[in-house]
C-alpha cells in the first residue's frame, strides 16, 4: 500500500504543482509518454503520483481512491455537496487564481447589481414569456448563489465549450463563469455584477476524509505535512 497523490495530469497546472512541490523538497516525476499517466515521487517514501485530470480529483478524493489531491476550491465546491465532510483543505497553492462571477451584457446600464437582476429576469420572462438564461459550467453552485440573493426569474442552460460566447450566440442572456484577468468578457462585450462575484478559486492541496490510512499511510502523510510546514 502507498499514499496516493494526485496531479493535474497536464498543462499548466501540473507544472506549477511539480514545481510547488520542488519547493517543499518533493519531486514529482512524470514517467514514459505524454499519454501515460504514470509518474514516480522523491523525497518522501511509500508515496504514489497519480495523474487525473483536475476535474476527476475532487470525486476521486471524496471516493477515497486518492489521499491527497491538487485541484480547484471551485471544482471542489461544485462537485462535492457538503464539501467539508468528504474534503480538508490542505494549503492554499498560490496559483490557478479565478473567480467564479455572473455576467450580463455590458449594454443593460440599468443592470449592475443582483437586485437589478431580479427585477431584469422579472421583466424578462414578462415580456418573452420564458424565463432568463444563464449559461454555467457551474449549476450547483451558481443555483445556490442566485437563490440565496433573492434571484427567482432565471434557467440555467449547460455550457460545454466557450461559455462567454453565449450571449452573442443568442443561447443565453448572461453568464456565470470563471475568469482571471476578464479580458475574454469585455471581448465579449459582457460586465461583471458588482456583488457577482460568487466564490474566489485557486489551487489548492486536499486531503480526503474517507480514504483509509493504515499506519505507512499515515506515516507518509506525517512526512509530506512536515515538509509543507
Amino acid at each position: 500500500m502507498s499514499l496516493k497523490l494526485g496531479v493535474p495530469s497536464k498543462g499548466r497546472l501540473m507544472e506549477k504543482s511539480f514545481a510547488w512541490f520542488e519547493k517543499h523538497g518533493i519531486t514529482l516525476t512524470r514517467t514514459g509518454s505524454d499519454r501515460e499517466y504514470a509518474g514516480h515521487v522523491d523525497g518522501v517514501d511509500g508515496v504514489s503520483l497519480v495523474l487525473l485530470s483536475a476535474g476527476e480529483i475532487p470525486r476521486e478524493l471524496a471516493a477515497g481512491r486518492i489521499h491527497l489531491g491538487i485541484t480547484g476550491t471551485d471544482l471542489v465546491h461544485e462537485k462535492l455537496p457538503r464539501w467539508e465532510q468528504q474534503v480538508e483543505e490542505i494549503a492554499p497553492l498560490g496559483f490557478g487564481q479565478a473567480d467564479l462571477i455572473i455576467a450580463v451584457p455590458a449594454c443593460w446600464v440599468d443592470v449592475d447589481t443582483l437586485d437589478d437582476l431580479d427585477a431584469a429576469s422579472s421583466a424578462f420572462r414578462e415580456r418573452h414569456g420564458h424565463r432568463l438564461r444563464i449559461a454555467t459550467k457551474y449549476h450547483r453552485l451558481v443555483r445556490e448563489f442566485l437563490t440565496d440573493a433573492g434571484v427567482a426569474d432565471f434557467a440555467l442552460v449547460d455550457s460545454q465549450g466557450a461559455t462567454e460566447g453565449t450571449v452573442k450566440n443568442e443561447t443565453a442572456e448572461a453568464i456565470a463563469d470563471i475568469t482571471s484577468t476578464g479580458e475574454t468578457l469585455r471581448a465579449n462585450h459582457l460586465k461583471i455584477l458588482g456583488d457577482g462575484v460568487i466564490l474566489k478559486s485557486q489551487a489548492t492541496l486536499w486531503r480526503s476524509r474517507t480514504a483509509v490510512y493504515e499506519p505507512p499511510e499515515k506515516q507518509s502523510l506525517d512526512a509530506i505535512l512536515d515538509r509543507l510546514e
